[in-house]
This record gives structure tokens, sequence and C-alpha cells, in this order.
């Protein structure tokens, strides 16, 4: 009964350890029954189980893609409009306008194209110093309330989103690599299948051998499958 194990999928290296093990766990097998190679291989089983199929990022990159977009559209529409406004010297108030370009100026008006991090530590900066009472005056006097607190809105729903993705990836780092669970489970499963192939010529252990053997043919024959129909790559 041999196997090559590492060469199976991810997928098929779960399906054969779960057929396997409930088949030793049906009962039909007195030899087997309470056999301390069949417990190991239900721990190792059940921690691959866990992760065999857990993606290697949180996958709220998009999210967070969207949020930055978001954040990056509010930001570049109230920039845009004072940067015209200002420039027109006969429309009330344009001195506002030029006022808090400046403010903008002063924290860079080029901060949708920083990456995440410093885009957020001069976005909050930049957010401290138009809600200066002064400056919240010339908001208001060039109706841009909504505008502004749109802006600030859009960076508070980034910096959730980012935090999310942050804690979610931190998650994932921690739990056990899913390839040393993997390598586990092939060294228990190789175990239990020698097991049987030695024991196979004894009283009682005929069955189990002959029926396990079967379940390992069925998973050789699908890779096999897979490969000719160009599903696995032929090395």
């Amino acid at each position: 009964m041999k196997i090559a194990l590492t060469q199976l999928s991810t997928k098929d290296l779960a399906t054969l350890a779960q057929r396997i093990l409930s088949n030793a766990q049906s009962g039909k097998y007195p030899v087997i029954n309470n056999h301390p190679l069949v417990g190991a291989l239900a721990s190792s089983y059940t921690e691959y189980d866990k992760v065999y199929t857990k993606q290697v990022y949180s996958g709220k990159g998009k999210d967070v893609a969207t949020a930055d977009h978001e954040r990056d559209t509010a930001y570049a529409n109230l920039k845009s409009f004072l940067n015209g406004y200002r420039k027109l010297p006969s429309a009330a108030n344009y001195q506002q306008a030029e006022d808090l370009y400046g403010v903008f100026k002063t924290f860079g008006l080029n901060l949708d194209r920083l990456s995440y991090s410093s885009q957020t530590a001069q976005m909050k900066k930049l957010i401290e110093a138009l809600e200066t009472t002064e400056n919240k005056q010339k908001i208001t006097l060039l109706s841009l309330d909504a505008a502004f607190a749109e802006m600030k809105a859009k960076q508070d729903a980034f910096e959730i989103v980012f935090a999310e993705q942050a804690g979610a990836n931190a998650d994932l780092r921690q739990m056990t690599s899913a390839s040393a669970i993997r390598k586990d489970l092939e060294k228990t499963l190789k175990t239990y299948l020698n097991l049987l192939t030695v024991m196979k010529e004894v009283s009682g252990w005929e069955l189990l051998y002959s029926d396990t053997n079967e379940l390992v043919k069925a998973a050789k024959n699908s890779t096999s499958e897979k490969k000719e129909s160009g599903e696995i790559p032929q090395k």
C-alpha cells in the first residue's frame, strides 16, 4: 500500500485522511478499536482540517483598497474645489478658500499618492488643522461643511477597515503553519498505513487492510486523472 502523500493536493490529502479515519472508527474492525494510532490520526486530521483551506491573508485587502479610494476621492474633491475657488478674486470669500488651500499645502498636496500609513498620519494632521475654530468658520462660509464631514468620515472608515485587516492578518500569522500541520498529518497517516501493511496477513487485519487499500487507490487515481487533464502539472 504505497502512495506519495506529498504529491496529493491539500484537498485530496484531507479527503483521504477523512475517509481512512472514518473507516477506522466505523466499528467494523475490532483489531483497530481504541488503537492509539487512530487517536493520533484523528488529532492530526482535526488540526489540518482547521487550516488547510485558510487564506494566506485576511481577504480584506479589497475592502481596504475601496476605503482608501473613497477617502482619496473625498480629499481630492475638497482640495480641487479650494484650488479653483481661490483663483476667483471676484468670488465672495475667495480669501477663505486661499487660506484653507494653504492648510492643505502645509501637509502636502499629494496625500492620495502616499502609502496607507503615511497618508493616514498626514490626513489626521490635516483634519485636526481644519477643525480649529478659525478654519471651521471659513469652511462654513464656503458652504463646505458637508464636504469636510465626508472627508472625515471616509478617513475614519478607512482606519476601521485597515485596523480590521491588520488584526486579521496578525491572527493568521499566529496560527501554526499550514505546511507544518500538513507534514504532521502526512507522517501520522504514513505510519498508520505502514502498520496496516505490516499486519495485513495477521488474522483480523486482512479486511481493514483491503478496504483501506481501496481508499488509497482511489486517491492515487484521482491524482493521476488530474495530471492527465492538466489540472496538476506534470513534472
